[in-house]
Order: C-alpha cells, then sequence, then structure tokens
C-alpha cells in the first residue's frame, strides 16, 4: 500500500467516477477539492498531498532547476502515485485526472507509463521537458488549459505535448487563454465542458 496523505470523499457507490486532483507547486489536498465538486457533482474526489518539499512548498516530485526535473525521481514517484491511484480506483465506471502545473507533470508522467489509468484527464499548465514514450492512447480523452504567455509552461512546449498525445490516439483538445500561468475563468468553463 502507498502511504500518501489525502482528502477523500466517503466511500459510496463504488461504481461511481472518481476524480484524482493533483495540486500545484505549494498547493496541497485542499487546492481543488472544492472547485472539483461544483465542475462535477456527484463524483468520488480523491486528492493527494505531494510528498516532496521544495523550500517549504509541497510538490510531487524533485527538480534541480525550473523546468529541469530529477528524472530518477519522477520515475520513482511516478510509479509510487501510480500505485495509490489504482489502489483508490476500485471498480469506479470512469476515471478522471486533473493537474495544475506540478500535479499536471505528475500526472502526465502516469499517463506515459500506465495508458490505462485515466479515462479522461485535465492537464493544467503542464510542462514536459522530454520527449514521452510513444504509447496507445485510444480512446482516452485529454483536454490541456494552458496561457499563450505562462513564463512557466511556454506555449510552444505546451502544443508540442497536445500533438504528442494527438499523435497517440487520444481525443485531445487544447485550450489556451491570453494570461500566464494563473487559472482563469475561461479555463475552469472549458474544463466542465469537457468533463
Amino acid at each position: 500500500m502507498s502511504s500518501y496523505q489525502f482528502r477523500a470523499d466517503p466511500a459510496g457507490d463504488a461504481a461511481a467516477p472518481v476524480i484524482f486532483l493533483f495540486h500545484g507547486t505549494g498547493g496541497d489536498e485542499n487546492q481543488f477539492f472544492e472547485l472539483a465538486g461544483q465542475l462535477l457533482p456527484g463524483v468520488r474526489r480523491v486528492a493527494p498531498r505531494g510528498d516532496v518539499r521544495e523550500q517549504g512548498a509541497l510538490r510531487y516530485f524533485r527538480r534541480t532547476g525550473e523546468g529541469v526535473y530529477d528524472m530518477d525521481d519522477l520515475a520513482l514517484r511516478t510509479r509510487a502515485m501510480s500505485e495509490f491511484v489504482r489502489e483508490q480506483t476500485g471498480s469506479a465506471s470512469r476515471v478522471i485526472g486533473l493537474g495544475y502545473s506540478n500535479g499536471a507533470n505528475i500526472l502526465a508522467s502516469m499517463q506515459f507509463a500506465r495508458p490505462d489509468l485515466f479515462d479522461q484527464t485535465v492537464l493544467m499548465h503542464p510542462l514536459i521537458p522530454f520527449a514521452p514514450p510513444a504509447v496507445d492512447f485510444a480512446g482516452r480523452q485529454v483536454l490541456i488549459t494552458a496561457g499563450r504567455r505562462d513564463p512557466i509552461a511556454p506555449a510552444s512546449a505546451t502544443q508540442v505535448l497536445a500533438d504528442y498525445f494527438s499523435a497517440n490516439g487520444a481525443q485531445t483538445k487544447l485550450a489556451w487563454h491570453e494570461g500566464g500561468h494563473e487559472l482563469r475563468q475561461d479555463e475552469l468553463t472549458a474544463i466542465q465542458a469537457f468533463l
């Protein structure tokens, strides 16, 4: 059993859809919990807390600089989080992942390693500074939301990631706003429509 601290709805209908919520750097398991309930009423929510600290801020994996990932640590923590997701999924009829920034990055990394884990994913402002492996995402849906002027996750890298998912069979949507790394209302509207 993996040992993440997490927040979750009480176990109800085992077949109900479940959404996993992954916070950004400096956030915690509460960051998207209420929002997810508003976006998708009735869904079972599971929000794991990142177990890596960077200058006091919680994250899901280590990095050596902005946009420079510790790839060994990422691989280790991707396996651990994938196991956690599998344990918490049960017999859910639909498995959804939603992550922001660092949370989007661990979510994407799980998709590369285990393309069967999630039916739908929402990657908000992801940055994947490496070439992911070719895998089969047939039947999977991916929404990427991003800011055209994001200084942390450049628009060019976001487009490359969207092209990767499309080329590997995912039904892929890309929703832009004109700002930076912040979340905006039109982004949340696109997420609600997608879900």
